[in-house]
Parts: C-alpha cells; structure tokens; sequence
C-alpha cells in the first residue's frame, strides 16, 4: 500500500473542528465513512477519552481499518453499515446521542486504487463501482439496461454533463453491438462522443460520467439526503457535525440542512421568539471552506473538496 492512499483530507481542520465536543470522558464520535481509517485514527489518537462508532458499507474497507484500529481495542467500534443507517446502528448499540460526527464523502481512495473496482477512468477495470460489492447493480448493468432517457437524465443531474445527449446517444449505439463490460471502452467511446471544445475543459472528459454512475450506483444523493438530518438529529446540545464532500450537489444539500437547522422558523411579527421558533443549529464555518494550496499539493484527491460544519445548540422540541 502506497503511503499516498494513506493521507486524510482537511485532517487537521476536522480534528480542530470536532474538538470542542470531544474532550469529555465518555465522547462518542461516529466516522460515517471509514474508508481506510484515516481520519477516525487520527480521532482516536487526539481525543483519548472518546470512543469511536465507525460505519462503511464496504467489507474490504472494514477488514483493513479493522486492522489498523486494533490497537484502540474496545474504544473503536466498527460496523458494516450505509450511513443513512446512523440511526438503526446508535439505537443496537445502545448510545442515545453523540457528540460528534463526521461525513467524508469522496470515494476512498482504496477504491479509486483497487484495478478491480471499476471506479478510476485513468486504467481499464470491470465497470462495477459498487462500494458493498455484496448487493445492488453495478455500472454496467446500468449501462447496458437503462432506457436512453433516465441515463440522460442521471449524467446530467449527477455528473453535470452537458454533453449527456451525445454521450448516452453513443452508449445506446454501441451497447446494442455489444454490452459494456470494461471502462476503457466507455472512456473511448466519452472521448470519440465529444465536440473537440468539450474536451479541452475540465480534466479527463469522462470524469463527469464516471461520477454520475457512481453516484447512481450506489444511491449515493438520496443515501445522504437521509443522512445528514439523521447526524444532525443524533447530536446532544453542544455537538458537531463536519462533512466534506466533493462535488456542487453533495455540498448544496449539506448547505441546505445546515442552512434550515441555523434559521429561525417564527412567523413575522413575532415580538419574542418561543423557543421551538429558535434555530437548532449553530454554523461552524462560513460558507464551504476549501483545503490550503500546501494541502493540495500534497494530496492531490483534496482539490475538490469542501468542508462545512456546525454545531446543535438546543433539543428538538416535539
């Protein structure tokens, strides 16, 4: 394993961010997306009166940060979970609230790494992409069976294409031929499908297509459209959420729950606010904060990323 995999995004800034809510003995933190174990390690180590609730759906994932978290023994709890399951995994385990969580929404690097998974455009691979590889369909049944109009709309609405007319006209052309199988053929096919000026924008032309199957795939968007308020209501007062994400859509709904939790919900004229009006939520960052130009240098897969916080700061009142 090259150590290149082993570097965790805005580490420092989520450690600095979760902090003020794990100092005290018996902190529950829970990493929503394990991956390689980067970040909860490093949670672990920082924080050494909390304990950890580590989620992925991926079961290589598991068995390797398994490994890495062994020495932690009993403080770390790893489960094979999606994380939209946050709620089902607190209540078996018996903890009503936590006080902090974090969402690390890039595809682990572990994944982009393995040949075999289908993810990376750079190097030809099954077009699978699924991260529980044990359920669900992969990117080339989707390919290959849905109708030319619902993949037009997924490359758009996930991958932001607006070339996906062109694009799904040629998978349609081609996968009567001969059903797709690997991803080279597709990032040919990308390539061949595209206007030369399209291609000179924006890094490998069949990066938007790429995301936007993975983000199908694994139901990825409506996953954590049902996560981030599931995190958000998990909190005790005074706890925190940080969630990085890699992509406009994903940021845009984090910016929306956060958005809702912070306003305050009174109607109009109201001369004193009763509390159940009060915002929920205290936000942490100012807009999205991006990772520093040393970061990126370092660790090129921080490029995208946006990260944003906040903290809950009074009950949901029933």
């Amino acid at each position: 394993m090259s150590e290149q995999r082993h570097v965790p995004v805005m580490l420092q800034r989520c450690l600095d961010l979760l902090a003020p809510a794990l100092t005290k003995p018996g902190a529950v933190v829970v990493d929503c997306t394990l991956g390689l174990g980067g970040h909860s390690e490093a949670l672990l180590q920082q924080f050494p009166e909390a304990r950890l609730v580590a989620l992925d759906r991926d079961k290589e994932a598991l068995r390797l940060s398994g490994e890495r978290l062994a020495p932690f023994g009993e403080r770390a709890t790893l489960v094979h979970a999606v994380y939209d399951e946050l709620p089902d995994v607190l209540d078996r385990l018996g903890i009503p609230k936590v006080q902090g969580v974090l969402f690390d929404l890039g595809v682990s690097s572990m994944q982009l790494d393995e040949a075999d998974r289908g993810f990376a455009y750079a190097q030809d691979a099954p077009l699978d992409m699924r991260m529980d590889q044990t359920t669900g369909m992969s990117a080339a049944e989707v390919l290959n069976t849905y109708p030319a109009g619902e993949l037009v709309r997924i490359l758009r609405a996930y991958g932001e294409e607006k070339q996906a007319k062109r694009i799904v006209s040629a998978i349609v052309r081609e996968r009567d031929k001969e059903p797709f199988t690997n991803s080279a053929r597709l990032v040919e096919l990308i390539r061949d499908a595209l206007p030369q000026a399209a291609k000179r924008t924006g890094g490998n032309p069949a990066k938007r297509t790429f995301q936007a199957l993975r983000i199908e795939v694994n139901g990825e968007l409506s996953v954590l459209e049902r996560a981030i308020p599931a995190a958000v209501k998990a909190l005790a007062v005074g706890g925190r959420c940080v969630v990085l994400s890699y992509h406009s859509l994903e940021d845009r709904l984090v910016k929306q729950v956060f958005a809702e939790g912070a306003a305050n919900t009174a109607p109009p004229g109201l001369p004193v606010v009763p509390e159940q009006y009060q915002p929920r939520l205290k936000l942490l960052t100012r807009g999205a904060e991006l990772p520093t130009e040393e970061e990126i240098a370092e660790n090129r897969r921080a490029a995208p990323a946006r990260c944003r916080a906040a903290q809950r700061i009074r009950e949901d009142l029933s």
